[in-house]
């Protein structure tokens, strides 16, 4: 598994904080920036993240702004991405059992490091359940076909 992982100046820290936490795990990931808090665009950060999952480059991805908000509306942009914004480990569960997410946004002032480590670890450990849930799954990809 390789984890593509991107923020904006507002979720620096909190990336700067997971890239630590995959880091102690031995999770592959590729860091698309930022470097710093300087003042940059969030959609410039989910595209990359979102083209890194989306070309295979990449397994999932992790995405981090103010409130994770924009960076996930960015991503959802990209053919074949499910970001889920979640706020919760529940959410992160849900997002990976029932809608096969496969980038996982995040606001890094809206949540602590301990609690987004919490929240990847979820994400990253569940798996799709399939079943009537892949018949809406695939509902989701003919939309972006039209």
């Amino acid at each position: 598994m390789s984890i593509a992982i991107a923020s904006d100046h507002a979720g620096f820290a909190l990336k700067k904080a997971l890239v630590e936490y995959l880091e102690r795990r031995h999770v592959e990931f590729l860091d698309l920036g930022v470097r710093s808090e300087e003042r940059v665009d969030y959609p410039d950060y989910g595209y990359a993240a979102a083209q890194a999952v989306a070309s295979g480059q990449c397994t999932m991805g992790i995405i981090i702004c103010g409130t994770g908000i924009g960076i996930s509306i960015t991503a959802n942009k990209v053919r074949g991405i499910r970001a889920a914004l979640c706020c919760s480990e529940y959410m992160a569960e849900m997002a990976r059992k029932h809608n096969d997410a496969n980038v996982l946004a995040l606001g890094g002032r809206v949540i602590s490091p301990e609690s987004a480590e919490k929240i990847v670890e979820v994400f990253l450990n569940t798996d799709f359940e399939g079943g009537r849930h892949a018949q809406r799954v695939q509902k989701i990809h003919q939309l972006t076909q039209r």
